[in-house]
């Protein structure tokens, strides 16, 4: 069996698959994916954790108990859902189930369900029928909800493997209220009607996609907890408060903005805060960009358009001085190295003269040189 987006397929254009149904390490068929990085050893069966990890659409997963069943990584099983059953794709077992369902915070007391059996080819074949109505489903339920007028956002249709129930996933900004919507949808396609609405971030998660960075959405491949994102993040990394490079494709701040902000909080702690312009005897600079990690600010006077790079420990010190009232000469020196300079910037124009006069002097003795060699024209005649 394989994935929708397979490309591997038979003479008659039915896809075949990788025959890892399901399940191969690339990723390729599957959201979420979890290396099992226990799979080598050598576990006794009588300690083996009874909880499976089960894949459904999308990445959606559940845990599921294993009655004594022989089953390894990307099989088709049959599971116990309230008021029927659905067909799924074992993504996880043994020990690492049990630090999933600890990180999800579920408890293997609570009422979990069982796995039937494993799902047969006949089961399979059902599933794949009950999966061709989606599609058709979701357009005309998208249909349905313009002419309600309701405002909200069908994302996905996903049917259960009996074929008696649909979950319809929604986004939507306010309350809706979908009573008459059920009522259509139920008559209409003689199903049960689960809606189920998600943030955008999930939304942008099942769909999936490719990011700005050219990598498939984090959202879609491992990350499963969103936590809040806020543009003051972008402020302490520098960043442009551009929302066309901070908003990722579910419209919301990127939450890969959250990755690197630990750190950059770190390099932050050795700069200080600059809320006034440092004051010198020049004039006023304001600073203008701050390089965290090498530790050097950059500062400009008012009417110029040269930045001046100064070390974080050196602002700490002018603003020290600020405070006390005081002023260094330039924003690298306390106080300028001034008489030679001086003396030599007032002779500048005598200088100039003298190196005049001197090459003046050296051209005459040149053209005298050059004439003593010449010789006379009565020398060439009576040659």
């Amino acid at each position: 069996m394989g994935c929708s987006s397979c490309g591997i397929l038979d003479e008659n254009g039915q896809v075949t698959g990788c025959n890892n149904n399901g399940g191969c390490l690339t990723g390729g068929c599957n959201k979420m994916n979890v290396f099992d990085w226990l799979s080598d050893m050598d576990i006794p069966s009588l300690d083996q954790f009874n909880i499976v990890e089960v894949r459904f659409k999308n990445g959606r997963k559940d845990f599921f108990k294993n009655n004594s069943l022989d089953l390894i990584t990307g099989d088709p099983v049959v599971v116990d859902v309230p008021n029927g059953h659905h067909i799924g794709f074992v993504s996880l077992q043994g020990e690492l189930v049990r630090l999933q369902m600890r990180k999800k915070g579920t408890n293997s007391d609570d009422n979990i369900k069982s796995i039937y059996r494993k799902a047969s080819d006949r089961d399979l074949e059902k599933y794949r029928k009950v999966r061709n109505r989606e599609m058709p489903t979701l357009y005309r339920t998208r249909e349905i909800i313009e002419d309600c007028k309701l405002d909200m956002k069908l994302t996905d249709v996903e049917y259960q493997a009996d074929n008696t129930k649909a979950t319809f996933y929604y986004s939507a900004d306010d309350r809706v209220d979908f009573r008459e919507l059920i009522k259509i949808l139920a008559g209409e396609f003689k199903i049960r009607v689960d809606m189920r609405q998600i943030s955008l971030r999930q939304e942008a998660g099942r769909l999936g996609g490719i990011g700005s960075c050219g990598r498939e959405l984090c959202c879609s491949t491992w990350l499963s907890d969103f936590k809040t994102v806020t543009t003051q993040n972008a402020r302490y990394q520098n960043l442009s408060l551009n929302p066309g490079k901070l908003s990722g494709q579910c419209g919301r701040l990127k939450c890969c903005l959250n990755y690197e902000l630990e750190t950059y909080m770190e390099a932050l702690e050795g700069i200080p805060e600059i809320e006034v312009p440092l004051r010198t005897s020049k004039g006023e600079a304001k600073l203008q960009k701050t390089d965290i990690f090498r530790k050097i600010m950059w500062f400009g006077y008012e009417g110029e358009n040269t930045w001046y790079p100064i070390d974080a420990g050196r602002v700490a010190e002018i603003l020290e001085m600020n405070k006390k009232g005081k002023k260094p000469a330039t924003l690298q020196k306390n106080v300028v190295d001034d008489v030679k300079l001086e003396v030599s910037s007032l002779n500048s124009d005598l200088i100039a003269m003298d190196r005049k006069f001197n090459k003046k002097k050296s051209n005459k003795k040149k053209n005298k040189s050059k004439r003593r060699n010449r010789p006379n024209r009565n020398q060439k005649a009576n040659r």
